[in-house]
């Protein structure tokens, strides 16, 4: 199998932010816009995220974890031409997709759905494939690939055709029906611009309506990337976090300074601290939510409009303990 390319500043950088968790066969996705519905485990439905795809080192990479004894099936795609639909400007006109894994090979590569690209870990023609699971895109020009994959660590990078550049959405779907996947992370890395082209992810807290609220950290990090070789990082980003119909729930600069107002009602830097997943930088943003069924919106953007390479992270801070009887099942650290 090939390397993918430039791995070096590409998925190999990426596989820093992986954890090691092994509790629960999962999909951990590293994409944003996730889906979760409560049982003995949450279920990982889909994630996204959009982002201004650039060229070079400013492509958009997702990370995602597959752990547990059975493979799990997903579909991963590259999303351009059609959000013009939803009134999204400069879409990137023909996405082009990656998947690699934990050590860099290109494993399955995509550019225009309809026209499968034998080579890696396919084998045949997906095209019907993709048509069955019910999240075939909405324009040929855009680029999907069905894989099944084993536990590990891997990587999707959207590129333009020609280095072309736009607005792009990058996308998992667990295609498995079986609810046994926890979500442990998730994150994308772009390049972040001003105005419409911020990097925005959004996600999905699903369950029963006795279900409790879900806690998690969400994170905007910039200036600890360049430990990782990373270059042109965002140097000040800030985060905010909104609900379903819009409104600003939570907001940070600098995670070591608390901004109370919506949701957030006391100082959160000891929280953030014992979360395990405190920021590197105190120019990194921070916010832990206990969020509720509901639809949910990250944005990330640079102070005083300022650019950069930054990413975007959800961590769900619900662990996975094993009982005696060798089963799994989700213990929170809420307290409500």
């Amino acid at each position: 199998m090939k390397k993918a390319r430039d791995n070096n500043s590409l998925s190999f950088r990426f596989h820093y932010f992986f954890l090691n968790l092994k509790k629960c066969s999962q999909v951990t996705a590293g994409l944003m816009a996730l889906l979760l519905v409560f049982s003995s485990c949450s279920k990982l439905g889909n994630i996204s995220t959009r982002a201004f795809v650039q060229t070079g080192d400013n492509v958009v990479i997702g990370g995602f974890i597959v752990q547990g004894g059975v493979p799990r099936r997903v579909i991963v795609r590259a999303i351009g031409p059609e959000l013009t639909q939803h009134g999204v400007p400069n879409p990137l006109f023909n996405p082009t997709l990656e998947l690699n894994n934990a050590a860099g090979h290109l494993i399955a590569s995509n550019d225009d759905w309809q026209h499968t690209i034998i080579g890696g870990i396919i084998t045949s023609d997906q095209r019907l494939d993709i048509q069955n699971s019910g999240h075939a895109p909405g324009n040929p020009l855009e680029s999907a690939i069905i894989a099944d994959l084993p536990a590990g660590d891997y990587t999707a990078i959207v590129r333009g055709v020609n280095n072309t550049t736009g607005v792009a959405l990058v996308e998992v779907y667990d295609l498995n029906s079986v609810i046994i996947p926890v979500l442990t992370n998730i994150s994308t890395r772009a390049f972040v611009r001003t105005g419409d082209n911020v990097m925005i992810g959004g996600f999905i807290v699903q369950g029963p309506s006795t279900a409790r609220s879900i806690r998690v950290i969400v994170r905007a990090i910039g200036p600890e990337l360049t430990q990782h070789g990373v270059p042109d990082v965002l140097d000040n980003p800030t985060l905010e976090l909104h609900d379903s119909i819009g409104t600003l729930i939570a907001s940070n600069d600098n995670w070591q300074h608390t901004i109370i107002g919506g949701i957030i009602n006391q100082d959160q830097v000891q929280d953030i601290r014992n979360s395990g997943h405190a920021p590197g930088n105190p120019l990194e943003s921070a916010i832990i939510a206990n969020l509720p069924r509901g639809n949910y919106t990250a944005i990330v953007r640079g102070v005083n409009n300022t650019t950069g390479v930054a990413l975007v992270e959800v961590y769900d801070l619900i662990e996975t303990v094993t009982t005696y009887s060798g089963e799994e099942q989700a213990d929170t650290d809420n307290k409500e």
